[in-house]
């Protein structure tokens, strides 16, 4: 085993990968980079039944997205390939074989139907062990030799040592050690000729020369299996740490309950990547117990596999939307508008380069950058600069303790101070809206109101001015005209 730092991050293609999973992909990334060693991807494709037909392309789509490049891999090939499972099918065969002439391992030919009704009648004695009652493994060689010949599909075993213990060490868990009467006679190689993860991740892992297994600790009772196996081969296994497991805010496994679960899904509902990296990273792992906010150097330069929690990690969708709004905040509004462009385009039934001919990206950046957790949440606190005439009720322009008439006298004038001063200079204009409730003898905050519905036709919105000049003055006229015709047929209505 190289004393380089090797780590690999083994999906399976089965569909859009799991955001515990890609937490697992980035705690290998960053250690690997810490250490200046060599990430690599894997693709564990043994399960075809499973395989979906984009799992593949969603699991780089998804690592990419994160900035998780790996240094070998299927498409960038490297000096261990292949980097596909089902493309080594030869090296399993050759290393079940050679288990095989060793007596580490044996052919099962007993159909499924016998072993669902053992595992059934198992269950129903409520035995303390539930797996295979080894019946291939004592066969006489007669008896092998007849079922050869009558061509009975089989399936490599592992001969479990049927005494004594396997233990081995995890870099969290510690010392670990099992007896070996508790473990079933594993799988190898299945019947179609396909290997079991089991088989498959030992050959790969060691022909790879990686270095540490950083995985999910549900993987952990695989693990003396696994040793048993390295020392048939005579090979020395790599070092194990087996992470704590992603739970949801309620201590529970978390699934789609939760909310989002797809790295893919958290793209769409408008997360930066950086943000879901700097959250993932804080999922079973903390640099001191405070700080959060972390840029992906600092989490490089930090990393280290002591840090890691033995306790599961909790996934709080409310904490990572707070951590997403901290980094949307951070953004020069060019950066945001480029971000936002593509969610805006949706919404608004627009190709991206007619939004960005047609609208200032930067400054509606500018105006949700301090309001928004998520990009999804743009369009609508923007919706009215789309709009075309605006669908409101016109009581919503009369503030408390205002009556119509009144409020109709103070949207004249602002609109007469509007399109004097114009939309260039918006100190000049708020200046000037000042003055005018003081001449009127109102807080400023009424006339403000009043021109904000007559604009947006909200009460709340992003800063007025800045939005009126997104909007530019010959929009603004004919909004401010409109709220002037519903409210004097308003008040025609109620006299």
């Amino acid at each position: 085993m190289t004393n380089n730092v090797r780590v690999r991050f083994a999906p399976s293609p089965t569909g859009s990968p799991h955001v515990g999973n890609i937490r697992s992909a980035l705690f290998n990334w960053l250690f690997a980079r810490h250490s200046g060693g060599t990430f690599i991807l894997r693709v564990e494709d043994t399960d075809q039944k499973r395989e979906s037909a984009t799992g593949l392309q969603d699991i780089m789509e998804s690592l990419r997205w994160l900035g998780l490049n790996w240094d070998e891999g299927p498409d960038v090939g490297g000096p261990y390939g292949p980097y596909i499972q089902s493309q080594r099918l030869d090296l399993y065969h050759r290393y079940a074989q050679q288990l095989l002439e060793t007596g580490h391992a044996y052919r099962c030919y007993c159909p499924p139907e016998r072993l669902e009704a053992l595992r059934q009648e198992q269950l129903r004695r409520k035995d303390s062990h539930v797996g295979y009652d080894r019946r291939c493994r004592f066969l006489s060689p007669a008896e092998r030799a007849e079922l050869e010949a009558a061509g009975a599909p089989a399936v490599v075993r592992l001969a479990v040592p049927l005494t004594g213990q396997t233990r081995f060490h995890d870099l969290i868990h510690g010392e670990i050690v099992m007896d070996n009467a508790l473990l079933d006679d594993q799988v190898l190689l299945k019947a179609d000729g396909f290997p079991t993860y089991h088989l498959a991740n030992v050959v790969d892992d060691h022909l790879m020369r990686i270095s540490h297994i950083l995985r999910a600790d549900e993987w952990l009772s695989s693990v003396p299996k696994h040793v048993i196996m390295y020392q048939a081969l005579g090979w020395e296994p790599p070092l194990y740490c087996h992470l704590p497991r992603v739970l949801g805010p309620d201590r529970k496994k978390l699934s789609k309950r939760h909310g989002s679960t797809s790295v893919l899904e958290f793209r769409a509902r408008g997360y930066l990547p950086e943000a879901l990296f700097n959250f993932l990273a804080l999922v079973g792992w903390s640099y001191d117990g405070q700080i959060e906010i972390m840029s992906r150097d600092e989490l490089i330069q930090a990393f280290t596999l002591d840090k890691i929690s033995a306790g599961a990690g909790v996934f709080d969708h409310q904490k990572l939307d707070w951590m997403n709004g901290v980094y949307i905040r951070a953004l020069d509004p060019a950066d945001l508008g480029e971000r936002l462009a593509p969610f805006l385009a949706r919404d608004l039934g627009l190709p991206e380069p007619e939004l960005r001919r047609r609208y200032d990206l930067t400054a509606i950046a500018g105006l949700v950058r301090e309001r928004i957790e998520r990009l999804t949440q743009a369009t609508e606190k923007v919706a009215f600069l789309f709009a075309g005439e605006l669908d409101y009720d016109p009581t919503l322009l009369i503030p408390k303790k205002m009556d119509a008439p009144t409020t109709l006298a103070v949207l004249r004038r602002a609109r007469s101070v509007v399109l004097q001063r114009g939309l260039a200079d918006q100190e000049a204009l708020e200046a000037d809206l000042r003055a005018l409730a003081d001449e009127l003898g109102i807080k400023v905050g009424l006339v403000f109101g009043i021109l904000r519905v007559a604009i947006t036709g909200q009460t709340v919105t992003p800063p007025l001015l800045p939005s009126m000049a997104i909007l530019g003055l010959d929009t603004c006229r004919t909004r401010l005209d409109v709220a002037e015709r519903r409210l004097a047929a308003l008040i025609a209505r109620t006299d």
